[in-house]
């Protein structure tokens, strides 16, 4: 495996793999959409929680599972663009994208509360936001730290 040249001392320069970056960026989608689907089939059809529809929960279909999976599917491709731009535009690109990813997953876990609904499907869908944020931050991160050079190693730090 060949790694991108980095010229030391030049912050400037970064390298983005971006084939293996999106590629990965696709796989955490699907892993994200798979937790959402799962964590509406447990909480409707283990629990029986009568889930009520979110408000960022987009409408695909009659099925609140797919519009869950689609969702989430689609914001970890947004989150995946918002990293390749946080690479190549801002110094500490990690910080600021782990930032923006638990700020946006927060937010998620509130606007339940904000909605109609019993205080079950509430929690249910706070629950189901928060694994969904956390799986969007920590495999796009992993992803990110393999397919993202620079000279501070921004993605690679713990």
């Amino acid at each position: 495996m060949s790694r991108p040249n980095v010229v030391p001392g030049d912050p400037s320069h970064v390298s983005v793999n971006a084939g293996r970056l999106w590629t990965g960026g696709l796989a955490t989608a699907l892993v994200v959409a798979l937790t959402a689907w799962i964590g509406v089939l447990l909480a409707q059809g283990v629990l029986d929680v009568s889930l009520a529809k979110t408000a960022v929960v987009l409408n695909v279909s009659n099925s609140l599972g797919l519009n869950y999976a689609v969702t989430a599917f689609l914001a970890a491709v947004a989150a995946t663009g918002l990293a390749h731009l946080l690479s190549v535009t801002t110094p500490r690109p990690r910080s600021f994208f782990s930032w923006i990813v638990g700020l946006a997953t927060v937010g998620a876990m509130i606007l339940p509360f904000t909605r109609d609904g019993s205080t079950a499907s509430r929690v249910a869908v706070s629950i189901i936001n928060l694994v969904v944020g956390l799986c969007i931050g920590s495999l796009l991160t992993a992803v990110l730290s393999r397919t993202v050079v620079d000279a501070e190693r921004s993605w690679q730090r713990r």
